[in-house]
């Protein structure tokens, strides 16, 4: 008698628990969720160096907090009392370029920290003295002198060029596609000019919404220009799950906001997928996702809470196990105030005003 044939197989019969919705998801707790995340490669005994939007901010404090080498090339003066270091930029990130929300911001800032690119703008006027338009909230109040501001820019892009000459991970946190750009010499600024200095001149600025192609040909670029200058440096991105505070777009912010995560999220994904020295970790997807029933935001539906930094945080750490000595922060314990939005400064909260 013949035997029956063999049962084909399919790709699915071979793949993990993981890949099923109805294993993962459907009989599970949110919190439960797990496997969000497999490491590429080790971090824990490498500088590490981060950089990106708001959300990056949180990133950065609980690597510190947990015993990373966490680089801080940019430190505050020591006469300088803590409770004012975010109002100076300080302690944001590993120097002090504040919030660098898009890929074109990113390129750019390595080409100014190496000499590649000089901006045509070099200030911007605002009550009565000066700003830079490429961190123009960098200080509670504006230079006093055009010398003043470039002095400290000098130092201040001296310190980027140690910073990407001897990290080793940088972890950069993709924000925005929307960017306000010269029509000049393409000048990508955090804010649009009119907001935090400057004046606005349609003839002079007009506003970029990234595509994925953008994001994805900026990174390239960015990556190769690092790793010519230091060819140890791993690359870790992400995505904030932060949603626009406005758009500058014809679309409704909400869908304005889906476009610009989209495409930042499929742009790191194709960078994971490509190289070998680039990871990509899912906290957009853990606060964002369906599953987690919008959960980990605050009232507002914008901000994240303590408690989703905390279980972001978490599944990190899981992959990445934190140095000796590390404590990560516990969350809110129930009545106590949310201070999430005190911890972090974000340029992007300045349109906020507009929308009253």
């Amino acid at each position: 008698m013949a035997e029956k044939p063999a049962m084909p197989k399919h790709p699915y019969k071979e793949q993990p628990d993981k890949a099923f919705w109805k294993k993962v998801v459907s009989d599970t707790y949110p919190l439960d969720i797990s496997e969000w995340y497999v490491k590429k490669f080790p971090i824990s005994d490498r500088p590490i160096a981060t950089a990106g939007s708001c959300f990056a901010q949180h990133i950065g404090k609980q690597l510190k907090d947990q015993g990373f080498n966490f680089m801080d090339v940019e430190p505050a003066p020591e006469f300088l009392d803590k409770a004012s270091h975010l109002d100076f930029g300080y302690g944001m990130y590993s120097a002090r370029y504040g919030n660098v929300y898009s890929s074109r911001q990113l390129v750019q800032l390595f080409q100014r920290a190496v000499g590649e690119f000089m901006p045509e703008e070099a200030f911007w006027h605002k009550d009565g003295g000066y700003v830079d338009p490429f961190r123009p909230t960098i200080e509670p109040v504006p230079f006093v002198s055009i010398e003043e501001l470039t002095i400290h820019r000098d130092y201040h892009l001296q310190c980027v060029r140690t910073l990407f000459k001897d990290a080793q991970v940088f972890v950069f946190t993709l924000g925005l596609t929307e960017t306000w750009v010269s029509k000049r010499d393409g000048s990508a600024y955090p804010v649009a000019p009119g907001v935090s200095g400057g004046v606005y001149d349609p003839d002079k600025y007009q506003l970029l919404n990234l595509s994925c192609e953008d994001v994805i040909r900026d990174m390239e670029t960015f990556f190769k220009m690092v790793r010519q200058l230091n060819n140890k440096m791993r690359f870790i991105l992400t995505v904030s799950p932060v949603p626009l505070m406005a758009t500058a777009t014809d679309a409704q912010v909400v869908v304005a906001t889906m476009y610009s995560k989209s495409v930042l999220r499929a742009a790191a994904g194709f960078l994971a997928d490509k190289y070998r020295f680039v990871d990509y970790f899912p906290s957009y997807e853990i606060i964002s996702a369906p599953v987690m029933r919008g959960q980990f935001y605050n009232p507002d539906m914008r901000t994240v809470s303590h408690y989703g930094v905390e279980h972001v945080m978490k599944q990190f750490f899981k992959e990445h196990q934190p140095p000796k000595g590390g404590k990560l922060k516990k969350g809110n314990q129930a009545g106590q105030k949310d201070e999430v939005d005190d911890d972090v400064r974000c340029d992007e909260e300045l349109l906020a005003v507009f929308g009253d």
